[in-house]
């Protein structure tokens, strides 16, 4: 039983590209998608959601499709935080808040204030998110906490570790997905994903669906997984 999955959504632009469409539009597709694969997940049992929505490289893009993808959240936010509700999902937001933009600090917080009391999902959304500055933020916490006398150096653990990392209060995922035929993590959940099965899907994230998803669920159950055993 799959507990925690997630998500690398790749594929928006190429999938309006082809279409004849702005590169953009396929931001607005892709967000259309949370809602069927949200349903599919409580219908299959599923705890824990995780999207990789905009990632710390994503920074690099030209300022006209960032401005877009921002403005395009605050847009949606409404209808996005009555779909949580809906649902009973609580909502994160995983990343460095210091590279968030100030128009969508509000909008995050308030999602995540109005759906805290929220327990049937939990989604996390990992924003201005990269593997490698998470695991960074986490040796920085665990060197003030052991400078401050707030542990010793003989307590650190693997465990010790997760809990100071920004995602350290919801499980490893048992599966990662990542749509748009590319085949490797691009800095998403580098140390949580140690031991997480990988799917690499050649369709774009704006043509996932229920049917594909079965499909994914279905080799995932046919895996053993050891752990190293």
């Amino acid at each position: 039983m799959i507990k925690h999955i997630a998500f690398i959504m790749d594929g928006n632009r190429r999938w309006a590209q082809s279409r004849g469409l702005l590169k953009v539009l396929g931001h607005k597709e892709g967000l259309n998608r949370f809602e069927e694969v949200a349903d599919f997940c409580i219908k299959k049992g599923m705890k824990y959601i995780s999207f990789y929505t905009f990632s710390v490289e994503n920074l690099k893009r030209s300022e006209a499709e960032k401005n877009y993808l921002f403005d395009l959240f605050i847009k949606e936010s409404d209808k996005l935080l009555k779909e949580l509700k809906d649902r009973g999902a609580r909502a994160r937001f995983i990343g460095d808040r210091s590279l968030f933009p100030e128009n969508l600090v509000t909008v995050c917080e308030k999602i995540e204030r109005e759906t805290c009391a929220f327990d049937s999902l939990y989604v996390n959304f990992l924003f201005c998110y990269g593997g490698r500055q998470e695991i960074l933020s986490g040796v920085k916490n665990i060197l003030a906490k052991v400078k401050s006398g707030e542990l010793l150096e003989s307590e650190i653990t693997e465990d010790i570790f997760y809990k100071n990392l920004w995602s350290g209060d919801f499980p490893e995922p048992d599966l990662v997905v990542r749509t748009g035929g590319q085949i490797r993590l691009s800095n998403f959940l580098l140390y949580q994903s140690a031991y997480s099965e990988l799917c690499f899907l050649d369709c774009m994230w704006p043509e996932i669906n229920e049917e594909i998803l079965n499909k994914v669920l279905l080799d995932y159950e046919v895996r053993k997984r050891n752990f190293g055993k």
